[in-house]
C-alpha cells in the first residue's frame, strides 16, 4: 500500500511537472508570435516613413540637392536587404534630419501645394517609428529573458525558433517634426 502510494504522488509529481513545461513552451509560442507581428508592425512604419519621404523628394517642394538626397536614403531604406536594413534606415534618419535641419525649409513645404499635408503624414510617420521599434525591442527582450532560463534550455522548449533579434537603429526623429503638431509655428 505505501509502495502504491508513493507511485501515485511520483506520477502526480511527474504531471504536474509536464504541465508546467508545457504551459512554459505554450508561453514561448506566444511570445515568439509577438515578435513576429511587432515586427511586422515595425516594417509597415518603416516603410511607410520611407514612402512619405520619397513622395516629400519627388514632389518638387525641396531644393533638388536635399530632394535627391532624401530620395536616394528613402530608396536604399526601401531596397535594403535584412543585414543592411538597420544601417539604411538609420541613414534615412540621418537624412531627414539634416533636410530639416535648415531653418524655413519646413515652412517652405508647408508652403506648397499639398505641403501641409506632406508635413502631417510625415510628422506621423516619423513619430511612430520609434514606438514600434521600442515595442518590438521590449518583446525580444522579454522572449530573451525566459529563454535564458535552465529550464527552458535544458528541456529545449523553445524548439527550432531562432534566437530574437532586436533591431537597433537610428530612431531620432528631425526634431522640428518631433512635436506632436508636426512642426506647426506657434
Amino acid at each position: 500500500m505505501t509502495s502504491l502510494l508513493w507511485l501515485l504522488w511520483v506520477a502526480v509529481a511527474l504531471l504536474l511537472a509536464a504541465v508546467y513545461l508545457s504551459w512554459t513552451a505554450g508561453r514561448l509560442d506566444r511570445m515568439h508570435s509577438r515578435i513576429d507581428a511587432a515586427r511586422a508592425a515595425l516594417d509597415a512604419q518603416l516603410l511607410r516613413r520611407a514612402s512619405v519621404a520619397q513622395e516629400l523628394a519627388t514632389a518638387d517642394i525641396l531644393d533638388p540637392a536635399a530632394s535627391m538626397v532624401l530620395y536616394q536614403a528613402a530608396h536604399h531604406a526601401r531596397q535594403a536587404d535584412e543585414e543592411a536594413r538597420e544601417v539604411a534606415e538609420s541613414e534615412l534618419s540621418q537624412t531627414l534630419r539634416a533636410v530639416f535641419a535648415e531653418p524655413g525649409q519646413l515652412e517652405a513645404v508647408r508652403e506648397a501645394p499639398g505641403g501641409t499635408e506632406v508635413v502631417t503624414e510625415l510628422a506621423a510617420a516619423v513619430r511612430r517609428v520609434p514606438m514600434a521599434r521600442r515595442f518590438h525591442n521590449d518583446s525580444v527582450r522579454s522572449t530573451r529573458a525566459l529563454r535564458r532560463h535552465r529550464k527552458v534550455r535544458l528541456f529545449r522548449l523553445a524548439g527550432h525558433a531562432p534566437w530574437p533579434l532586436a533591431f537597433e537603429m537610428d530612431d531620432e526623429p528631425p526634431p522640428v517634426l518631433a512635436d506632436r503638431t508636426g512642426g506647426a509655428a506657434p
